[in-house]
């Protein structure tokens, strides 16, 4: 869809970091903008800094939730045109209780808030951005469920997109890497104690052999999202999006041949 105006968007997990993010960009491109996490106070907090920004908590991973969010919006503002799914945990437990809870949030979740937009979607020819992750490409220590859930995200994006482009609803997946935010600030810590660095200084150890050495700001990714939901990017369907500085670009194995040379 090319909009000619303001739409209405539904952000999940939209009161920290990457979502909030998000939230604010999609304000001050003049849209309406649907927060919707568990958590009450950080949505209201960032809701109440947007003008006309409504909070609706509830669990991604209820369809009874993600139905009545739904429902919220769409009798708040009197239509729907874009979803975004960026709800997401993690977590380094490899317990079956771990695994269920991962997956529920961060890819089921995504599903169940597709089916109760869709309808509405439909209509008003939308879209709908996945905030998915370089790890549903790559492999990380521990991350089995995470990178599962990533994995499987990019392609609930590839399967919307060609189940429901038809019927004028794009459907597009962004994937970042490191991302400066609490979430990525807490991983930071942890590994900063364990390699005797400061918070900087972890974020630089990862980054070394990323061409751009540094992680995203929120509002990096934020603005992909931007565009992906734009006039601009109206031809765009179906696509896994890296944002991460070039890092899935780089071969590792080549770097035998630089400390070689």
């Amino acid at each position: 869809m090319v909009y000619s105006g303001a739409v209405t968007a539904i952000v999940t997990g939209g009161g920290t970091g990457v979502g909030a993010a998000i939230a604010r960009r999609l304000a001050a491109d003049g849209h309406s903008v649907v927060l919707m996490g568990r958590r009450e106070a950080p949505l209201r907090e960032v809701a109440e800094s947007l003008p006309g920004a409504l909070a609706v908590t509830g669990d991604v991973g209820d369809p009874d939730d993600c139905g009545r969010v739904v429902a919220a919006a769409v009798d708040a503002f009197g239509d729907l045109e874009a979803l975004v799914n960026n709800a997401g945990i993690g977590n380094a437990d490899e317990s079956p209780e771990q695994w269920e809870e991962v997956l529920r949030t961060n890819l089921s979740g995504a599903f169940f808030m597709a089916q109760a937009t869709l309808p509405h979607l439909i209509e008003r020819r939308g879209a709908i951005v996945n905030i998915s992750s370089t790890s549903g490409f790559l492999a990380g220590p521990g991350w089995t469920a995470y990178c599962a859930s990533k994995a499987g995200l990019i392609m609930l994006g590839r399967s919307l997109a060609n189940d429901y482009g038809p019927q004028g609803v794009r459907t597009n997946t962004v994937c970042p890497g490191w991302v400066r935010t609490p979430m990525g600030d807490d991983d930071m810590e942890v590994l900063a104690r364990e390699r005797g660095l400061d918070r900087d200084g972890a974020y630089a150890l990862l980054h070394k052999d990323t061409p751009i050495k540094r992680p995203a700001e929120p509002e990096e990714i934020a603005a992909v999202v931007s565009f992906l939901l734009g006039p601009d990017a109206s031809y765009v369907n179906g696509v896994a999006l890296p944002v991460d500085g070039g890092a899935t670009i780089f071969d590792p194995t080549s770097a035998a041949f630089a400390e070689s040379a």
